[in-house]
């Protein structure tokens, strides 16, 4: 896709009601810190539309990006942040759960983990989660650059077995310093869009 337009248009907070968008959304979930913001800058060729922070638990809103017009990334808080209180935690989590239950416009979860570690508990269950209410989650793999390429296979197969993903999950390795696996995450996206016309 040509990126000819982007504008955050909506951003959500915890008593703010979801926008009935009409057009597609794609959204886009991951634990605190794991490179959210720097991944849709990535895919947007956009320094700073995302506000990227070196303190987790920045995005404490549900923020929906328009795309020419034609389409809506959808960025949610980052969970399983320590310094939060729990009330808070459970603000988010409801928040999350509300969106991924209620969102019509709803086509396709990318669950982003750390490729350095084995996945957390927070995100075994998000995967889970999702997996119960019906989604099939796309996997991607961040921080790539931060590894030596002689461990991507070694970590991929980490992150597969961690999450316990099902057969034919798909699980795209990036970076956002090289922007390896961009062109990916935006084929998968133009073909979940385009599926819609």
């Amino acid at each position: 896709m040509v990126i000819k337009k982007v504008e955050l248009e909506t951003v959500c907070g915890y008593t703010s009601t979801l926008p009935e968008n009409t057009k597609p959304e794609i959204a886009f979930a991951g634990k605190s810190n794991v490179g959210k913001s720097s991944l849709i800058n990535a895919l947007m060729n956009r320094k700073s539309l995302a506000r990227t922070s070196s303190q987790p638990g920045k995005t404490q809103t549900i923020n929906f990006y328009n795309i020419n017009d034609e389409m809506y990334l959808t960025d949610l808080p980052g969970y399983g942040f320590a310094r939060v209180s729990q009330s808070e935690k459970e603000k988010w989590g409801k928040m999350i759960e509300n969106y991924l239950n209620t969102s019509s416009q709803l086509r396709a979860v990318f669950l982003l983990i750390d490729i350095r570690h084995d996945p957390s508990a927070n995100d075994k269950m998000m995967y889970e989660w999702m997996v119960y209410q019906g989604f099939e989650p796309i996997i991607i793999a961040t921080k790539l650059d931060k590894i030596k390429r002689s461990q991507v296979q070694k970590q991929l197969k980490a992150v597969k077995q961690g999450l316990n993903v099902k057969p034919g999950t798909i699980v795209i390795p990036f970076s956002a310093q090289t922007k390896q696996g961009r062109e990916e995450i935006w084929d998968l996206m133009d073909q979940i869009v385009e599926y819609e016309e």
